[in-house]
């Protein structure tokens, strides 16, 4: 049997391609005909996200084993079959590290196989894929509530009370410096009285 596959890629526009792929070719085999389907350059790491309906994540299938104990399950492991069950099936495919691509893949329909054709094929294009991958601006981005990544230069942190409180202690010090200054004076000047007292 062939599976009917729309790949969408994520984008603001509408550009996806629908491919068809025998149900005992693996995820690897769908991973050459999306980037065929794309025209993405390279060799890039890639993954497949194979989701539940709500867009949860069953379990995610690399190109290229990453684990530790080099078990891991790979997407030559996995057939089309088995991670497009039936239709409406979804998993969302990621190409790239830097330049992220990222798409939604969506089982349409399985259909019968015509003889002579090399799966995996694009049978149907719509919309231009663009040259690079989509850009993705940040949540939140340019927000006046944006908290500062310096917690210290806060006003929060009262660094300016702080600051005149240490600027008023400096003010009494100088105050008492003069009062030890004045009460010096007076006890030379009471002194030299003294000595005046006892020469009479």
């Amino acid at each position: 049997m062939v599976y009917k596959i729309r790949v969408i890629l994520d984008t603001k526009e509408d550009i996806f391609r629908d491919i068809e792929i025998k149900g005992k070719q693996t995820l690897w085999n769908l991973h050459l005909g999306i980037k065929s389907a794309f025209n993405l350059s390279g060799d890039e790491l890639s993954t497949f996200n194979l989701l539940e309906e709500d867009g949860t994540i069953i379990k995610s299938v690399p190109l290229e084993d990453m684990s530790d104990d080099g078990d891991g399950e790979i997407m030559s492991d996995v057939y089309i079959d088995e991670a497009f069950e039936t239709a409406g099936t979804k998993a969302q495919f990621q190409y790239g590290f830097l330049d992220l691509w990222e798409f939604f893949c969506e089982l349409v329909e399985i259909i019968d196989e015509t003889k002579g054709v090399n799966y995996p094929i694009t049978v149907y294009r719509f919309g231009n894929a663009p040259l690079k991958a989509p850009s993705k601006s940040a949540p939140g981005k340019g927000s006046k509530n944006k908290k500062s990544i310096m917690p210290l230069m806060d006003d929060d942190f009262g660094f300016e009370d702080d600051f005149a409180a240490v600027s008023n202690f400096d003010d009494d010090d100088e105050a008492f410096d003069d009062e030890e200054e004045d009460d010096y004076n007076d006890d030379i000047f009471d002194e030299e009285d003294d000595n005046d007292d006892d020469r009479v």
